[in-house]
């Protein structure tokens, strides 16, 4: 049984009653899947050309709350529609739903027809475009972190988010017979993933106790940024289906690690047979392309945070001796750095980011990496020398903005950015990044009111 499918096949499929739901998505600012569901014969006979969604999807945060002053969606502009142009090559079935298949579209003006230049899925095609544009393809991967819970969404909810119980009690990082009790939600993650067309590896316990990891196979960047997307969805809800919960929150406990979204990249030849970041004759075979695209990344670090870390909860994960960076320096299979060089001396030669959370939008986070090291490749930028050591500890070095605050301070003020995706994008998420700031700021935490209700 085929994975992807074809029009004509998904006909096949629905004449023969074995699919009769299609899911029209696209990915919003925060990387998650909004769209409708239409019935297979609906989908075949119209919506496979297009359909429409409300511009709001573009403009709100985590709540779904209509924040005021973005420039491309408002009350006085009358929250209109997009046109959600379905992207047949990303047709697939959907295992974990029954009788489904799924489509991403693409995200168009309703007068002009052309992109929505703010739409996460346009500007990571905007940016493989001026790659393409220089000759180069971009391959990337990433790993994605989360924790298992054995209670329901439902039961943790309704417990106002106490008392939440892990899957497994301590840290299973690489423990098979620990990871055997989350095995029931992992197997039907993997199988599902494999099912739907995205090429599972593996997943593996992580550092924490009830964190896992799943690797999605290397892959062209859009690609890849689509399989992250749909992944996180999968996740969720097969845990759902098990009376489990999962989250890829950056930090949901102080005491816990933090879940880390790693972003392999490499740039090869447009037909894909030529390692450009490869010179067998040069120091860890690397080569000057490649130099210059990882020094491009390392002067615009601070520009790409927000991209990397989009919300508040995610600079909770910046601690020494966590596995989490906190410092944006590059060095060869050093995971204290935030830019690890892997893949040493072979073909497979490649940088590694270990600055992002579970929590990014894997299309603006792709998109902000190529932007960087696009600029690098331009600007012909030397690489500093590689670090060495622990970097947590050591004096100085090229440290990751601390809050969100100085974040998006950055952002708004990046000329590579602005130049790369245009000042209207870059004015649309540093909006987001300040209203999430300014929620933030109006709220008294728990940990305020413990500390303070009897001292203060």
């Amino acid at each position: 049984m085929q994975a992807m499918l074809t029009l004509d096949a998904l006909k096949q499929e629905f004449e023969a009653g074995h699919i009769d739901t299609v899911l029209a998505c696209q990915v919003d600012m925060q990387g998650r899947l909004m769209g409708k569901r239409f019935h297979a014969a609906d989908f075949i006979g119209h919506a496979v050309q297009e359909t429409h969604s409300c511009v709001y999807l573009l403009a709100t945060d985590l709540e779904m709350h209509t924040v005021e002053g973005y420039e491309s969606a408002s009350w006085s502009r009358g929250y209109g529609d997009y046109i959600m142009k379905p992207d047949l090559a990303t047709l697939r079935r959907v295992p974990w739903l029954e009788g489904t298949a799924m489509v991403l579209c693409d995200v168009l003006d309703h007068h002009t027809r052309k992109p929505v230049a703010h739409a996460p899925r346009a500007l990571l095609q905007q940016q493989v475009a001026r790659l393409a544009a220089m000759g180069m393809l971009p391959m990337m991967a990433t790993e994605l972190e989360y924790f298992l819970f054995e209670q329901s969404y439902r039961e943790i909810q309704a417990a106002g988010f106490r008392g939440m119980r892990l899957l497994t009690p301590y840290n299973a990082d690489y423990n098979i017979n620990l990871t055997n009790r989350e095995e029931a939600v992992n197997r039907a993650i993997r199988n599902g993933l494999y099912g739907a067309g995205i090429p599972v590896e593996c997943t593996k316990g992580e550092a924490s106790a009830g964190q896992g990891e799943i690797n999605i196979r290397y892959d062209h960047a859009l690609r890849t940024a689509d399989h992250h997307a749909i992944v996180k969805d999968a996740c969720k809800t097969i845990a759902w289906s098990r009376g489990c919960a999962i989250t890829f929150m950056a930090k949901w406990d102080d005491a816990a690690a933090g879940s880390s979204a790693h972003i392999h990249q490499s740039l090869w030849s447009l037909d894909g047979q030529t390692a450009l970041f490869q010179d067998e004759k040069a120091e860890y075979g690397m080569s000057t392309l490649m130099r210059q695209y990882l020094a491009g990344l390392l002067k615009y670090a601070d520009d790409i945070t927000c991209f990397l870390a989009p919300y508040i909860n995610s600079y909770k994960r910046f601690q020494a001796g966590t596995f989490a960076p906190t410092k944006a320096v590059w060095s060869p299979d050093n995971r204290t750095a935030g830019y690890r060089l892997c893949g040493i001396d072979t073909k497979g030669v490649r940088v590694e980011c270990r600055v992002g959370g579970a929590d990014l939008n894997p299309h603006l986070a792709l998109a902000a990496q190529l932007a960087a090291g696009m600029a690098g490749i331009e600007e012909k930028l030397e690489l500093e020398a590689a670090f060495s050591g622990d970097a947590y500890h050591a004096e100085g070095g090229r440290e990751i903005p601390k809050t969100l605050r100085a974040a998006l301070q950055k952002l708004d003020a990046s000329v590579m950015l602005r130049k790369a995706f245009g000042d209207k994008v870059v004015d649309h998420y540093v909006h987001a990044a300040a209203w999430e700031q300014t929620e933030y700021d109006r709220r008294v935490t728990d940990w305020e009111v413990q500390r303070g209700f009897d001292r203060a």
